[in-house]
This record gives structure tokens, sequence and C-alpha cells, in this order.
């Protein structure tokens, strides 16, 4: 079924606000002070993100795509697989259902806000960063981990399974994916793998009065925006080139 062009960019804002809302969900639960969750460690944030990217797909996967990503669908406008008159609508709808996600958060935890003195962790319920302070192993990290998000998204949603109508089982490998990039990409950057799900949240951290706010990091907020478009556009020309 072909949907109008406005349901499939509710889809992307709803599908972008869900996929925001439970993956920094996580963060908040594992970083901030005196949640029942604090310190409970990184596999929740990997199982967090991956079903944040899971339950969106299975709701919205056959109405919009489920792209929920700039760079996912930057890359398959660059390969001729998305029209690029949709793009900017696309784009703009998942920057503001990043944000509305991470309202989500803040209203969700803001008492663990309000206790959670070191500003990094705050920020780091909101945006990325490198954990060594270096902006090259940034990219580089945002850059591969990308580049096997979209080049395996586009080979669980073009397998012959998927063709043949067995979409649940593709869109919980792609859940699946994303899980495990974060737990063994995770360790330097977060990682984001997504410009809006970073930018967005950016954005609110910088004008939201935060008790322990401390400064946005926006020396770094362009690695991952840039690393994970060129990624995406690298691997859907890619499998395009070999597989389609």
């Amino acid at each position: 079924m072909d949907y109008a062009l406005t349901t499939r960019l509710a889809a992307e804002f709803f599908g972008t606000a869900i996929m925001v809302a439970l993956g920094n969900g996580s963060v908040a639960t594992v970083d901030l002070e005196k949640t029942k969750g604090s310190r409970s460690g990184w596999i929740v944030i990997s199982v967090g993100y991956g079903f944040a990217v899971m339950i969106p797909a299975l709701m919205f996967g056959s109405i919009s795509g489920n792209h929920i990503n700039p760079a996912f669908t930057v890359g398959l406008a660059a390969a001729g697989m998305f029209p690029w008159t949709e793009v900017l609508p696309y784009i703009v709808v998942q920057f503001l259902g990043a944000i509305v996600g991470q309202l989500i958060v803040v209203a969700a935890f803001k008492p663990h806000y309000d206790l959670t003195a070191d500003t990094g962790k705050v920020l780091g319920t909101f945006a990325t960063s490198d954990a060594t302070n270096h902006w090259l192993n940034g990219f580089i990290n945002e850059f591969l981990g990308t580049f096997i998000l979209v080049f395996g998204a586009l080979g669980i949603t073009n397998s012959p399974a998927f063709a043949k109508g067995n979409q649940l089982s593709g869109f919980i490998g792609v859940g699946l994916l994303v899980m495990v990039i974060v737990a063994s990409f995770g360790g330097p950057t977060g990682p984001a793998l997504n410009p809006a799900r970073d930018l967005g949240p950016r954005l609110l951290h910088q004008v939201f009065p935060l008790k322990y706010k401390g400064n946005s990091n926006w020396g770094y907020a362009w690695v991952p925006v840039v690393a994970p478009i060129l990624a995406g556009i690298a691997a859907a020309s890619l499998f395009k080139a070999v597989f389609l």
C-alpha cells in the first residue's frame, strides 16, 4: 500500500521520537544518579537502543520505511533509491521527532537530572562525545558503525525472505543489528549513528535549563552529523552497486 507523504512524515516523526525516548531513556537509566537502574552497565544501553529502533520499525516500517535517520534517508537518495524531493521533509520531521523524544526523557528523569552533578553524564543522555576527546577517532567510529548499520539494514530489508512477506523478522533483525553495533562499536563514542538522534537533543541541551548542564560540546557536534551521512551514502551506493 502506498501512503501519502503526510502520513509517511507522521510515521517518521513518531518513529524518531519513540527511538530517542527509548534509547536515551536507557542511557538516562544507567548514567543518572539514584535511578533504579543506575550504573547497571553498557549492556542495558545496547539492549535499550536495539529495541528503541526495533519498536518503531515494527510500527511504521511498512508505512514510511522507518528511516528515522537522516543518514539513511540521504544515503538512499544518493543511491537513487529514494526521491530527493522528499529528503528535506523527512529530515525535518526526524529532527523534530528527536527533540520531542528527548523532551520525554527529560520530563521522565527530571529529579535524577537534578541529582547528577557530573555534567558529562548529563550531556551523555542527550548527545554523544568521543571518550578520548579525539575527533578523528570519533569520526572513524561513527563512519564505520553507520556504514555497517546502513549496509546491514539494506541487506536485511532486501533479502528474499523480506520480499516474500517476512517483514516481521526483518524489522526484528534491524533492531538486533543496532543492538550489536552499540555493544561492539559503542565504547568510543556512544555511538550516534544518526545525525537527528545527536543534533536534535544537543540543541535541546543547549537551551534547556538544567541544574548541572555544563557545555554542549559544539566543537564535536559536527562529527556525528557528517560521518554518518558520508557513511550512509557510501553504504547505500556500495550495496546498490553490488547487490541490486
